[in-house]
């Protein structure tokens, strides 16, 4: 990818790649650097893009959902045992309450991404439906529906061993 390339596939995607990532991650800061981190990796891949396999803006989407994606994982708090651990409590409480972290995390990467969002928005971030209505850009209602439609999804694959 030639220098005029690169700087054309930056202007071009910029803004909407900064757009779904603040729509997802609350930080400004944050969001910033993940937007770096995309062209950077574009501009790394640049030479395995296939224009036959996907469009130019399909491939950046993709490099911007996995990247919000890593930086959800990485964010994942881990479970680590304290030094003053008393003799009445159960080591495997900590057990559990990672297993069910696993759990949901795998139910929540089945559901469609957009119901993705609003549950990570929601508990994560912990916005109410309407601001998450207005970061996504739908009404309150339409919000609110797939809020519960999210969240019995998610019930159900839990539910299922």
């Amino acid at each position: 990818m030639t220098a005029a390339e690169q700087e054309r596939l930056y202007t071009e995607y910029h803004d909407r790649v900064l757009g779904y990532i603040r729509a997802r991650v609350s930080n400004r800061e944050d969001a910033e650097d993940l937007c770096a981190e995309v062209f950077e990796k574009a501009l790394r891949a640049s030479d395995g893009y296939d224009a036959a396999r996907a469009a130019q803006g399909t491939w950046i989407y993709a490099i911007t959902r996995n990247a919000v994606i890593d930086h959800f994982r990485a964010a994942r708090p881990r479970c680590e045992l304290p030094e003053d651990l008393s003799d009445d409590a159960l080591p495997e409480d900590g057990l559990l309450q990672t297993e069910l972290l696993d759990s949901l995390a795998a139910a929540l990467e089945e559901l469609p991404d957009e119901l993705t969002d609003i549950i990570v928005l929601r508990y994560y971030d912990r916005l109410p439906l309407t601001e998450i209505a207005l970061r996504l850009g739908m009404s309150y209602g339409a919000v609110k529906l797939r809020h519960q439609k999210a969240l019995a999804l998610l019930k159900r694959k839990l539910a299922d061993p």
